[in-house]
């Protein structure tokens, strides 16, 4: 992992939860409610859509991790309590400003698409693939998925590359290709693989890079003819998701309407009726006519709340995968969690600080930039 995450690691480990892992979930309840009284208006709570409920219910704001980011980064408040994962914080650290410290209540809630690719890793893919073709930085653009580690953004930052969301990763990807003749997008190969589908580049350009394997796998010729290198990482959530999930649901509910996320594999978004990123399928099912039907590809915690709150609206909202998906490391930010570090802040102590070096937060801030500019 980037940054000094073993020293945070070290850091949580010296400090005492073991009084707050035992409380009873009211109890956790109580004292977050105690703790944001005390804090006022010098924390301010984020929680990512796939936030389990118990805690989502204490946001302040919500949505996706960069919108999530650059709000905070607008607030007034010194610290910043981010209910989601370690990629998320640091985007929040390194946007947010100098007076402000973001915080993970939970050192262990990664994610494990980020940690598909690491520094080592796409360094020497790099030089293999400046091997291949000569000077890399004059024929790849180098395009990270928000979702990966500050030092991968800071990467991308130092050779002409950028950032991308769900939502703006077509426009990410057609700058890209404009500037360079090949693009190495890394982690998720599925929002990789749909973006390039939906620019209409075909897909025997699309070539997945293994980074456990010489030159990725690839032979020469492959390597020369990809327009997109597909890093091979994927969402453990996502990649559940079948089309005979949604063509079994398609014989029951011939009107219903399937919308996923891009992180699901590419046939799975052919057969969608729409697809995009967590807003949007939030946004699109709100927005949709009454007494819909809604077949939903993305992670539960989302779908269950949203099942919830159309229910008045005569809309029904079904997950898409018959076994539970959920985002299991960011169900380790617990109220139990929650409690101990909004106290800890209320006492005057800073526990689990996300703090990005200062090598990297300059080049990841560049990368990060790029992409505002251009979405």
């Amino acid at each position: 992992m980037s940054g000094d995450w073993a020293g945070h690691r070290m850091q949580a480990a010296d400090l005492d939860f073991e009084c707050f892992g035992a409380l009873s979930e009211a109890q956790a309840q109580a004292r977050i409610l105690d703790a944001r009284a005390r804090l006022g208006k010098r924390a301010v709570l984020l929680c990512h859509h796939y936030q389990r409920a118990d805690v989502y219910r204490h946001a302040d704001l919500t949505g996706d991790s960069l919108k999530l980011a650059r709000l905070a980064a607008q607030t007034d408040a010194e610290f910043i309590v981010f209910c989601g994962v370690h990629f998320m914080a640091e985007v929040a650290d390194i946007l947010s400003r100098p007076e402000q410290t973001a915080i993970l209540p939970d050192l262990a809630a990664g994610c494990s698409m980020a940690d598909m690719a690491n520094l080592a890793k796409v360094e020497r893919c790099w030089r293999e693939l400046a091997a291949a073709l000569g000077a890399a930085d004059e024929k790849i653009t180098p395009v990270t998925y928000i979702n990966s580690a500050a030092d991968l953004k800071a990467f991308c930052g130092e050779h002409g590359g950028i950032v991308c969301t769900s939502t703006n990763a077509p426009k990410i990807v057609d700058w890209a290709l404009a500037r360079r003749e090949k693009v190495l997008f890394f982690p998720d190969q599925h929002l990789g693989r749909w973006t390039g589908f939906k620019k209409g580049i075909a897909l025997d350009h699309m070539a997945v890079w293994d980074p456990d394997l010489e030159n990725g796998g690839l032979s020469p010729e492959e390597i020369e003819n990809a327009r997109i290198l597909l890093w091979k990482g994927h969402c453990s959530v996502h990649q559940m998701f079948q089309v005979e999930h949604i063509q079994r649901w398609r014989t029951r509910y011939p009107d219903g309407r399937v919308i996923s996320h891009p992180e699901c594999n590419l046939d799975v978004c052919r057969e969608s009726d729409y697809v995009g990123s967590t807003e949007y399928i939030r946004d699109t099912i709100a927005e949709a006519p009454g007494n819909t039907r809604w077949l939903v590809g993305t992670e539960l915690n989302l779908v269950n709340r949203l099942a919830e709150q159309m229910k008045p609206q005569g809309k029904t909202v079904q997950f898409m995968a018959p076994m539970v998906c959920m985002c299991s490391t960011m169900q380790r930010i617990d109220p139990q969690h929650l409690a101990w570090t909004l106290e800890n802040l209320a006492a005057g102590r800073v526990v689990n600080p996300i703090r990005v070096p200062v090598n990297e937060a300059g080049p990841a801030r560049t990368a990060l930039a790029r992409m505002l500019e251009i979405s």
